[in-house]
């Protein structure tokens, strides 16, 4: 069976538009709509995760990408929960065996639609060059998402920096790599603990989309895109899989595209797994199936999501750029699989989650982050002619296991920037994050 990840539920308007224009130079974007286009209102966007199927049951002689499996014994409920993520034990690998390099296979998706295209190799450079894939220095950043009126609109702004990853400081780190350290407190000059993506470019593949499988929509800064059905999309995918190398991770990239499940729109990534060899699900395997991991992601264009600063609408700051990216990479990492379970949790800043029992770090803070790198791709005005780019990449702050494992005190992640009676903190930004339900333990439903 297959589970799956998404991040990005929105609600849809049906009023039709027509589009007079091009899209904008530069962008990865081109062609004329053929069809009436959809706008979405600013109080329409939502994000949200789906799920679809379930994990593969991984064992130690899986066949698959470098994992561990640890065990947590949660002080609330009193249960010992166990889970597998990517890399090396934190807790008992020594010397050289502690960095851990994994291939990353990026496949960039030309996609076709209602006459425009959206080209996926336009984003791979700036996607390369972006803290997923290039080194920074994570001990500060320019700026991090601020609460606003929250949970008024308008909710999750730009507001100041400050120290992020502070015993990481002067370390040059990918993103992905920074998150680990800090989430198992093996910070500074003297640790030998990598979790490493080896990005490898893949031929591009082009998928042409009927027109009875998508719609175009429009978003409050007239930026098009494609909100394309999830099952076949889904199904897409799948074919891509089957030459997949099982011990890589595949990334899917596409520039813009989003997707919808039902009524709902729109999906920006999702990550999952599929046990090869026996139709795509895990039964009778015994542990010994190829598990192929992979992951899903669209770069997403600024002016996407509404993110007006003084303006009624929300204003989703860090919902940009590689935030989708980040956010499937750091799932895949902690729950590679996609079945590590834990005590449910419900968090206000993301309640269309409702309460749910899935260790996914993207969820809980979904479109929260932080300014990191320089990113000179798409920096101009959108659409409108309104301007809401800064110059950064802005990856997802992510949620650490000791926050679903309600540890308290925490003494498994690196330090909150200031001294506090938790210790360690709960989440990548730690104190950067604004909302107090992420300096302690999660909240049960």
């Amino acid at each position: 069976m297959r589970k799956f990840r998404f991040l990005g539920a929105l609600a849809v308007s049906a009023i039709g538009l027509i589009y007079a224009g091009p899209a904008s130079a530069g962008t990865g974007v081109s062609g004329k709509p053929t069809v009436k286009t959809h706008p979405i209102t600013a109080s329409a966007f939502d994000p949200k995760s789906v799920t679809i199927g379930g994990g593969a049951s991984v064992l130690p002689t899986t066949r698959t990408v470098p994992h561990w499996y640890g065990t947590t014994t949660n002080p609330q409920n009193g249960v010992t929960y166990g889970y597998n993520m990517v890399g090396a034990n934190p807790n008992s690998c020594s010397g050289g065996a502690c960095s851990v390099t994994i291939q990353a296979d990026i496949t960039p998706l030309i996609i076709h639609f209602d006459g425009m295209t959206f080209d996926g190799t336009t984003v791979v450079g700036p996607t390369l060059a972006s803290p997923v894939f290039a080194d920074n220095d994570y001990g500060s950043t320019p700026f991090a998402t601020a609460a606003a009126s929250f949970p008024n609109d308008p909710k999750l702004i730009q507001g100041p920096g400050g120290p992020l990853s502070q015993g990481d400081a002067g370390q040059a780190l990918q993103l992905e790599d920074a998150t680990m350290r800090a989430q198992f407190n093996k910070v500074g000059a003297g640790s030998g603990y990598h979790v490493i993506l080896h990005p490898n470019v893949l031929p591009a593949v082009t998928i042409d989309v009927p027109q009875n499988q998508g719609t175009l929509m429009e978003s409050p800064q007239k930026v098009i895109f494609p909100a394309i059905n999830i099952s076949w999309w889904s199904a897409q995918i799948n074919n891509l899989e089957q030459s997949a190398n099982a011990t890589h991770l595949p990334i899917y990239l596409s520039n813009d595209v989003l997707l919808v499940q039902g009524g709902g729109c729109c999906v920006i990534g999702y990550h999952g797994t599929r046990a090869a060899g026996n139709g795509g699900g895990n039964g009778g395997s015994n542990g010994n199936a190829v598990v192929q991991t992979f992951a899903w992601a669209s770069w997403v264009r600024p002016g996407t999501y509404p993110r007006l600063q003084g303006s009624p609408s929300r204003t989703d700051w860090a919902l940009q750029d590689i935030h989708a990216l980040s956010h499937e990479i750091s799932e895949w990492a902690d729950d590679p699989f996609v079945n590590n379970l834990v005590q449910p949790w419900l968090t206000p800043t993301a309640p269309q989650y409702g309460c749910t029992n899935i260790l996914e770090t993207g969820d809980p803070v979904v479109a929260i982050g932080f300014a990191k790198g320089t990113n000179t791709f798409e920096q101009g005005p959108n659409p409108d002619g309104s301007k809401t780019t800064d110059g950064y990449y802005h990856p997802e702050d992510e949620a650490f296991l000791p926050w679903f494992m309600r540890t308290s005190p925490n003494t498994v992640s690196e330090p909150t920037q200031t001294a506090s009676s938790n210790i360690g903190r709960y989440t990548l930004m730690g104190d950067l994050n604004p909302f107090p339900g992420f300096r302690q333990p999660a909240t049960g439903c």
